[in-house]
């Protein structure tokens, strides 16, 4: 049986927090955020971790994370470039804005030869979603004539910030849990009991707490390698005037493969609370929620240290 892998996107430049924010420690004894997802990962079954970085972070990275984490689980690296293009094609000039999610998968498909999940670097995404997917992975659905994929579903009420606005994938989800589309939306912020997003023609509008969204964490098979590999250069031959800013994501991939019926998509829901650090003040909130889930006794006050971990 192929091992299932957890892949870790962390090469984003983290503009709107103002640094590396993949590195920023939050937890009792110097963790990141990123520890606690491959903490998780492990004690849900998987067996691997792959990093996406950039080769300007590649030795703070290591030192700060990678060299501990490949002590208790194989660890492999890849870089996101955004020179890495296919056959025939250049980056625009005066383009910086790497390529986004979908390139940064498609960077690891000489290193997944199975299952795998997909998680941002900066998210935290609590345990119960790990353990479902896993257990997809492991066991998915069969669907004739389509590729099984899963999504873990999180409530928009529990993803937002304080701080300021995000972007969500919002989800319509069918009375099977299947996905039947999911529609990035921008600006996103709580307003009392309820939040607000902006519409493509600038206007805001209410949108529901309860909504189903996206953050994110996929659980593919490695068919999706493939359709990311056609998918790009149909994506570099759109780009147009928005050739400096436009991004290959996963979210839009996804709901096209779904569009042109070659993939059906699980939502695995979770009411585990999302937090991360989208600005500098989220930081506060993710040292007090993990610090509270170290006093309940959910984490040990440190991760790593072998004797509590059992790792």
């Amino acid at each position: 049986m192929k091992q299932n892998t957890l892949v870790i996107m962390a090469a984003g430049l983290g503009s709107r927090y103002g640094g590396i924010k993949q590195l920023e420690p939050v937890g009792p004894s110097g963790e990141i955020i990123m520890d606690y997802s491959i903490y998780d990962a492990i004690q849900a079954g998987f067996q691997k971790v792959v990093f996406i970085i950039r080769k300007d972070i590649e030795e703070d990275f290591k030192e700060i994370i990678g060299n501990r984490i490949s002590k208790i689980i194989d660890t492999e690296y890849v870089l996101q470039d955004i020179n890495d293009l296919p056959e025939g094609y250049e980056v625009p000039e005066g383009r910086t804005k790497p390529w986004g999610t979908g390139q940064a998968i498609l960077c690891c498909k000489d290193l997944v030869d199975g299952p795998f999940a997909v998680i941002n670097a900066d998210d935290y995404y609590g345990k119960d979603a790990f353990v479902k997917i896993n257990e997809f992975l492991k066991n998915p659905e069969v669907v004739v004539g389509k590729y099984s994929f899963c999504m873990a579903g999180f409530i928009l009420g529990n993803t937002l910030s304080d701080n300021g606005s995000v972007t969500r994938g919002i989800c319509t989800v069918n009375a099977y849990d299947v996905l039947v589309d999911v529609k990035e939306t921008s600006g996103i912020r709580p307003e009392g009991d309820i939040a607000v997003a902006i519409g493509c023609d600038g206007r805001e509008y209410e949108v529901n707490l309860d909504d189903v969204v996206s953050m994110n964490m996929w659980g593919f098979t490695k068919e999706i390698f493939k359709e990311l590999e056609e998918g790009f250069p149909k994506f570099l031959d759109k780009l147009g005037e928005n050739r400096l800013k436009a991004e290959y994501l996963l979210p839009v991939i996804v709901d096209g493969l779904i569009k042109d019926d070659k993939a059906q998509v699980k939502v695995l829901r979770t009411d585990d609370k999302w937090v991360g650090v989208t600005y500098k003040e989220d930081k506060k909130v993710v040292v007090e929620t993990i610090m509270g889930y170290v006093k309940d006794g959910i984490y040990p006050m440190a991760l790593y240290n072998y004797k509590e971990t059992g790792m």
